[in-house]
């Protein structure tokens, strides 16, 4: 089976066309403000409604409330929930059941024991995606950097799971290769400044997992 493809942090029509065209299978809509790859929710209607069902819409949101998330829902006609804060096995199932919509669960990495929280939501969440713990005060993600992937050979699989952090058109393909990971996921990794993207680093990237 081939691996799926998520370009998160996509703000632009062009961008957005480039991921479809690539043959991504998901874009990741940026709902937390503080990052240079935040949408507004009419942003993300607009990019909602080129998108279409050529590709999965995939919100990230940080610790948002419910009020939060209600509006940016229902502006990004959203087919998944991705949640990259410290939310807990019980606000996860919260969210699933209210929405009703798949819930992904970002696991933040540096040590062994951050992949073992996976159990915590193993019958909760969806999807886990494994990303690189970033230091304290930055932001959650699209950091551009990376984790020893070999700790996630400690994990036994109970979800389907997801690899992000530091990937780019160079080392996706390795990615794949050692982890066997479903889903490869990339963010600064085809921009050439924060929040900007790359429609030729987008074409690359997706490219060389396509051929892993």
């Amino acid at each position: 089976m081939a691996t799926l493809i998520k370009i998160c942090g996509l703000s632009t029509p062009e961008t957005l066309s480039a991921a479809i065209e690539a043959a991504a299978t998901h874009i990741g809509l940026n709902f937390y403000p503080p990052s240079p790859r935040y949408v507004s929710p009419a942003k993300a209607a607009e990019l909602a409604q080129i998108a279409g069902d050529a590709i999965a819409k995939v919100g990230v949101f940080v610790d948002a409330d419910d009020d939060f998330l209600i509006e940016h829902l229902s502006a990004g006609s959203l087919d998944i929930i991705q949640l990259h804060g410290k939310e807990t096995p019980d606000r996860v199932r919260q969210v699933k059941a209210r929405y009703s919509l798949p819930v992904w669960k970002v696991l933040s990495v540096e040590t062994a024991d951050d992949v073992a929280r996976a159990s915590a939501y193993a019958d909760i969440a969806d999807f886990l995606l494994f990303d690189t713990k970033t230091p304290a005060g930055a932001l959650p993600g699209g950091m551009g950097l990376g984790f020893d992937w070999s700790l996630l050979e400690a994990y036994d699989s109970v979800l389907p799971w997801g690899l992000a952090g530091g990937l780019t058109p160079e080392n996706v393909a390795e990615a794949i290769r050692l982890t066997a990971t479903s889903l490869v996921d990339t963010s600064s990794g085809v921009e050439t400044a924060p929040g900007i993207k790359d429609v030729d680093l987008i074409a690359r990237f997706c490219k060389a997992a396509l051929e892993a």
